[in-house]
């Protein structure tokens, strides 16, 4: 499967071609998934770039995103756009490269220079996913915990998520205040300790 190296620029093509061209992958058609990976690598590395300043790690989560996308395209349903879909597997294959990285370096006995102060992304993120957070976020309503899912751990615009989960912008903005207070409130019943990761007073 060859695929050519990432263009800049955004998003590009309409939601009906990006729609079609996944059924095609879905039904084998590596011609498609060419033209999907020509269309969206460019966007897809470039705000990866931004999370993670490891090129190499970009590149690998690149290409293990569009191997999902292979081996996932019959799951795209059509809801919402193609692109939202394609960040989705992306930011997530980036969580799952980030723990495989914390993992190799604590199986490491070697003493290693101090790692950087983590950014206030990395911090959400980590909280979210592996942290007191997390647990907290699986205790809200569902179709809260998917919007902050979106919006915090995925890193989806408003316009993004509501496309993604089918629903207005307006009532991503207000499940998203609301998933807020209802993790502060989630967190503060299990009695979790520092700094709420997502900031401010319930």
């Amino acid at each position: 499967m060859r695929l050519s190296r990432p263009a800049g620029g955004g998003p590009s093509g309409g939601d009906e071609d990006d729609a079609a061209l996944l059924r095609a992958v879905a039904r084998g058609d590596t011609e498609a998934l060419a033209v999907l990976y020509d269309r969206h690598a460019g966007w897809l590395h470039a705000r990866l770039a931004r999370r993670c300043p490891d090129e190499e790690t970009v590149r690998e989560v690149l290409q293990d995103t569009f191997v999902t996308v292979w081996r996932s395209a019959g799951g795209h349903r059509g809801r919402g756009e193609a692109g939202g879909w394609l960040w989705v597997i992306a930011a997530r294959r980036l969580v799952d490269a980030r723990r495989a990285g914390a993992r190799a370096e604590r199986a490491s006995a070697a003493p290693e220079p101090a790692a950087p102060v983590p950014s206030a992304e990395d911090r959400v993120l980590a909280g979210l996913e592996y942290g007191e957070a997390g647990a907290a976020l699986d205790r809200i309503s569902p179709e809260l915990a998917e919007v902050l899912r979106a919006t915090v751990v995925d890193g989806l615009t408003t316009r993004e998520a509501a496309r993604l989960l089918g629903i207005p912008e307006g009532t991503v903005k207000t499940r998203a205040l609301r998933a807020r207070r209802e993790l502060r409130a989630a967190l503060d019943a299990g009695r979790a300790r520092g700094p709420h990761p997502l900031g401010g007073t319930a």
